[in-house]
């Protein structure tokens, strides 16, 4: 590996770190975006259970709070409860908004990894050509297998880049579905709880 990077040249080493930010965020996006975690199962039941049997008190409510994004959104729901269904709604949304962008985290740090690494990768390469003609100019093209050394040094920038940039632009891709999936989902779930409470709160009057 070290090989590798010696004979990429200097610009070999923004590849790398690049590589290693990738890899980072593609195993914390992994772990924070599991359905499990974002929006668990049968979360709007147990609050509408909760509520029900009158066991909804602000500590229940704190804890569904933080216990996973959906439960932000229930509970902005929940709070609103005695608002007009556009309230609520409204009020869904604007936390929905602000869950959104928390999911959406260190997702274009990874577009931009796979954005610039090829660039990285073909300005090595320009460099190390220039540096083989400039020797070519210099020294003739006494040894062609040199020149084809030289040429090929210059080339693994290009290589690194792609390696790095292709599993970033596929990951990038993939967490941007995840995420709109997930918010869906949220949002499906969050609904079904405001029109539990606005048909309660018609009941009632």
């Amino acid at each position: 590996m070290w090989e590798i990077i010696r004979a990429g040249g200097l610009l070999m080493v923004p590849i790398v770190l690049c590589s290693v930010i990738s890899l980072a965020i593609v195993v914390e996006r992994f772990w924070s975006l599991r359905k499990s975690r974002v929006s668990p199962n049968n979360l709007v039941a147990d609050v509408w259970r909760m509520a029900t049997s009158k066991k909804l008190d602000e500590e229940n409510l704190r804890k569904i709070q933080t216990g996973s994004p959906l439960g932000r959104i229930l509970a902005a729901g929940w709070m609103a409860r005695q608002s007009d269904r556009e309230t609520m709604k409204a009020s869904v949304e604007e936390v929905g908004g602000h869950v959104a962008h928390e999911l959406e985290r260190y997702l274009n740090t990874l577009g931009t990894i796979a954005a610039i690494t090829p660039l990285l990768g073909l300005l090595g390469t320009v460099v190390g050509m220039i540096s083989v003609f400039t020797n070519i100019t210099t020294m003739g093209v006494g040894n062609p297998s040199q020149l084809a050394g030289g040429i090929s040094q210059a080339l693994m920038t290009t290589a690194g880049g792609l390696v790095v940039a292709i599993p970033s632009l596929l990951f990038y891709r993939y967490f941007r579905g995840k995420v709109d999936a997930l918010i869906v989902d949220m949002e499906k779930e969050s609904l079904k709880l405001v029109d539990v409470l606005h048909r309660r709160a018609s009941r009632k009057s």
